[in-house]
């Protein structure tokens, strides 16, 4: 039933994703209406359909359930470049008088195009598809197997309506079991075939340390011949799925851990991107540093500019400038605030309504301006325009060893910790969300978590 849904939905996308094609080429030709391609312009807008599903067919974009945003996003940005480069290719073999319109620049204006619209459409769709699972919709129907702890966790995991997945119950097997109310214990290990239909399962999610290897060899051959989806857990605590890598080493298959870091040509085009574009950027915003810098001067007394000592890469501080948004010697303050924190964890502070934010200020917080000043930090090496939340000292020095992990690159304006939900978050998801970030880490990462930063702060999504 959900692979069912899933199929109707992939259908859905590919339309949207010929017509995000066609719009792309018409808009192009009537951007550029002195360019006359006759003959080939008509063939183009024939053969691209065909030639933009076959590409992204080949780059996996219509395996829905598979695929994680930033996963899409780079997959996207590489497959339609492809198809705009073969379908333009196909123009060229039917008009010489295609040659022109690429080399002024038509090539570049249809891949911009069409990779707005694509985007712009799939996020459509994301949207469409947080819904349904909000109502119960494109969920797996899962059997866990397994009965013990490691089991519950993964029970409890899946129990959100947005994981996509409906725990069903769990499976007993001879390496112990708990009770737990969240969902019963259907069986034992023997009964899968029945539970499997008596239950409607779709999807099988196997405990790793529930399982030996002869009763894994044998339950994963039997699943082979079932309809349903299988995951296997990898049982590690605190380390992340893009860190691991599937290596056989002799008849074993093993799991091969990445240290968390850039490497030096990653940290050497991180920094080549940060001053392009937080230059970019600096100038285009300059009228709205003039205009609050105005409003702050006028409304209250202090600086325009707040400053504060963070600690940057490899736990060197730093000194970081944003727009004052509270009163004079609101620092001061701090001690007493510290009993109305409302960040969950206690390792950052956070509190709506606080009463040392000025008329102003609560404004330029409200749509993220207070953080312009920061692009400074960027030119100047010591931040970075996506990365870690910058920490304050008295943070750092409630870490846990693996939350030092993070200081593995310069701390930035944006991160994954924005576009995942802000302050809605744990201390510690922030902190996975750093992690994940650091080992998965591309130029086109960045791009996309700058995309995602807009609607971010346009919906408030998260903030204080």
């Amino acid at each position: 039933m959900t692979n069912r849904q899933y199929r109707r939905l992939a259908l859905g996308i590919v339309l949207t994703d010929v017509v995000a094609l066609v719009m792309a080429i018409a808009v192009t030709a009537l951007a550029r209406p002195s360019q006359d391609l006759g003959s080939a312009f008509v063939g183009l807008l024939v053969a691209a359909p065909a030639v933009w599903l076959l590409i992204f067919a080949a780059f996996q974009l219509y395996s829905i359930p598979r695929l994680s945003p930033a996963e899409e996003f780079r997959r996207i940005l590489e497959a339609t470049g492809v198809g705009v480069g073969v379908a333009l290719g196909v123009a060229l073999l039917l008009s010489d008088r295609a040659l022109s319109v690429m080399t002024n620049g038509w090539i570049v204006l249809t891949w911009v195009v069409a990779l707005v619209l694509v985007l712009g459409s799939r996020e459509v769709w994301h949207k469409k598809m947080g819904r349904m699972r909000a109502r119960g919709e494109l969920s797996y129907r899962t059997l866990i197997l397994g009965a013990n702890e490691e089991a519950v966790k993964i029970a409890e995991s899946l129990q959100p309506p947005t994981s996509g997945y409906s725990p069903v119950g769990l499976v007993r097997t001879d390496f112990g079991w708990v009770s737990w109310d969240g969902a019963p214990i259907l069986g034992s290990v023997e009964q899968i075939s029945n539970l499997i239909h008596e239950h409607g399962i779709e999807c099988v999610f196997i405990a790793s340390s529930a399982v030996g290897p002869d009763l894994m060899k044998r339950v994963t051959k039997y699943l082979r011949w079932q309809d349903v989806e299988v995951r296997v857990s990898a049982n590690l605590t605190d380390i992340l799925a893009s860190r691991l890598t599937v290596q056989p080493v002799g008849y074993l298959l093993t799991l091969s851990l990445r240290p968390v870091r850039l490497t030096r040509g990653q940290i050497i085009a991180k920094r080549l991107f940060d001053v392009f574009v937080g230059s970019l950027l600096a100038i285009l915003t300059a009228p709205i540093w003039l205009a609050i810098s105005l409003l702050i001067k006028t409304s209250s007394r202090g600086p325009v500019l707040f400053k504060q000592e963070r600690i940057g890469r490899a736990g060197r501080p730093f000194t970081i400038y944003k727009f004052r948004t509270m009163v004079k010697g609101a620092e001061l303050l701090m001690p007493e605030m510290m009993e109305r924190n409302e960040f969950a964890g206690g390792v950052l502070f956070k509190m709506r309504n606080d009463p040392r934010v000025t008329r102003v200020g609560r404004w330029v917080r409200r749509w993220s301006l207070d953080e312009l000043p920061q692009l400074l930090n960027v030119l100047m090496g010591d931040m970075s325009l996506v990365g870690p939340r910058p920490p304050l000292a008295s943070e750092v020095a409630l870490y846990q060893d693996w939350h030092r992990d993070r200081l593995e690159v310069h701390p930035g304006i944006t991160g994954l910790w924005q576009v995942g939900g802000r302050s809605e978050l744990s201390f510690d998801d922030y902190v996975r969300l750093d992690l994940f970030y650091i080992e998965n880490w591309s130029v086109i990462y960045d791009l996309f978590i700058l995309g995602k930063t807009i609607p971010a702060v346009l919906f408030k999504k998260g903030a204080f």
